[in-house]
């Protein structure tokens, strides 16, 4: 990183309004107007602060799957390895819902079973009738096999201690409980070994960040 990209990545950091901002970012993605709510920041005053950490690199917006207008707001990379983690209560188990389960929410099952002993499932709100291929050969591309992996339905299998992450849009708006947000692009909409790819690795790069701040688990 060149010394101006990293002294206007410190300047950005050097605000409390932004600094809070980013907390709220630290563990799922939250639409504009969910950060100013949180916040109790006016919506002109908390695009100025977004407009800021976005040119520094620290956040980014990305357009909902659902319908196209509205966005969600995310950390990068960058801020995930800059930032310290925020510390999170060890939860009893975690459950990845999507819409089809066919797909990201299987792969960040996949993930996190790797990464954590922390009991994981996945499940779907409108669950497909099989796990699609493309998401199976990604998953043998990382050493994970999901070939003999099933679709759920979410209702019935969620529990109320679950601490649940929904990993696609659609689902994010559809489940009720309190829940984690990850705004992640659908693979099945290209359904190439690349949209798969890379959603398999921002799954793996939030899981490790999750990972590593849940208090207890080993670094």
């Amino acid at each position: 990183m060149e010394l101006a990209e990293r002294a206007r990545m410190f300047a950005a950091l050097g605000d409390v309004t932004r600094l809070a901002l980013l907390d709220e970012l630290a563990h799922g993605d939250l639409t504009p107007r969910a950060l100013a709510d949180a916040l109790g920041t006016p919506g002109n005053l908390l695009t100025h602060h977004l407009g800021i950490l976005q040119d520094s690199g620290l956040v980014r917006k990305r357009r909902s799957d659902v319908d196209g207008r509205s966005s969600y707001v995310q950390l990068t990379q960058v801020a995930r390895a800059v930032l310290p983690s925020r510390p999170m209560a060890r939860p009893k188990r975690i459950a990845f819902v999507c819409t089809a389960n066919s797909a990201r929410s299987q792969l960040a099952e996949a993930l996190w079973h790797r990464a954590s002993d922390i009991p994981a499932v996945s499940a779907g709100t409108h669950p497909a009738l099989q796990v699609h291929p493309g998401a199976v050969r990604a998953a043998g591309r990382l050493g994970l096999d999901l070939s003999h992996a099933v679709p759920r339905q979410a209702q019935g299998l969620l529990e109320d201690d679950d601490l649940i992450i929904s990993v696609c849009d659609s689902a994010g708006r559809e489940i009720e409980p309190a829940h984690l947000h990850w705004s992640i692009p659908d693979p099945v909409m290209s359904d190439t070994p690349a949209a798969f790819d890379a959603a398999s690795t921002e799954l793996a790069q939030r899981i490790d960040a999750l990972h590593h701040s849940i208090q207890g688990e080993e670094s």
